[in-house]
């Protein structure tokens, strides 16, 4: 069993360890510029929308209207249909650098919509607390709304880190390298199947260990159970005091 390892490592664990490299980097580089763009617009949906704190209807119904197209394609016709733009932009439509204009493309509506919701539910409580004080909306944004939804922020992030892994896969398709292609080159063509299974593996990894990290970071940054913990406890204890007159 040793042998067979070790005769394995020495055949693929080069190419392993450069397509999890590969993985990571496709992973994450464009996932945080997605969500440069992407926190932008869901905070701008958010506060054009009706109702909303600077409620502007056409430029709501605009931007909401170019974000559902663009979530509308999926990924692989994506990917072909921008090869030019990429060229254009990477200079090169192909590897890594190739993946990035569409996986940003991809992710970047789908954080607007998670963060425009996330926004949605923050109590309205809040927001009146600091309008009442007369901030301004840079103000309100940054003191209270995404104070207040960055836990739900934060999970979001581990659908959208896990939902971009699951679209290097298709990256493949251009020579993007990565697990994926790992797996279907070694997997599905040449019918190495040990190959196939450790990639496998190695992504199921991964994504434990994206959602683990986002749990334990959401639960850091939530102060709001603990806050009703404490109200809850001074209710109890003037409560009791009110008995005890």
């Amino acid at each position: 069993m040793p042998e067979t390892v070790n005769a394995f490592l020495a055949e693929y664990g080069e190419l392993l360890l450069e397509g999890t490299g590969s993985t990571i980097v496709m992973v994450l580089v464009p996932t945080a510029i997605s969500y440069v763009i992407g926190l932008a617009l869901g905070v701008v949906l958010y506060l054009t929308a009706p109702g909303s704190l600077r409620p502007m209807p056409a430029l709501s119904a605009a931007l909401g209207w170019v974000v559902n197209i663009l979530r509308s394609f999926p990924f692989i016709v994506l990917m072909v249909f921008i090869i030019p733009f990429t060229r254009l932009v990477m200079g090169t439509g192909s590897g890594i650098l190739g993946t990035i204009p569409p996986l940003v493309l991809s992710a970047s509506p789908f954080i607007a919509r998670m963060v425009e919701q996330s926004l949605a539910e923050v109590p309205r409580e809040s927001v009146e607390a600091v309008e009442a004080c007369g901030a301004s909306i840079p103000r309100i944004v940054f003191s209270a709304l995404l104070p207040e939804a960055l836990p739900s922020i934060v999970r979001g992030v581990a659908v959208v880190l896990i939902s971009v892994l699951g679209y290097t896969a298709m990256a493949g398709a251009i020579g993007a390298g990565g697990l994926g292609d790992i797996a279907v080159r070694y997997g599905y063509y040449r019918r190495v199947e040990e190959v196939m299974w450790v990639a496998v593996i190695i992504l199921i990894v991964i994504v434990q260990v994206i959602q683990s990290v986002c749990d334990l970071a959401a639960r850091r940054v939530d102060h709001r159970g603990q806050a009703a913990v404490t109200a809850a406890g001074r209710r109890a204890k003037a409560d009791r005091d009110l008995i005890k007159r």
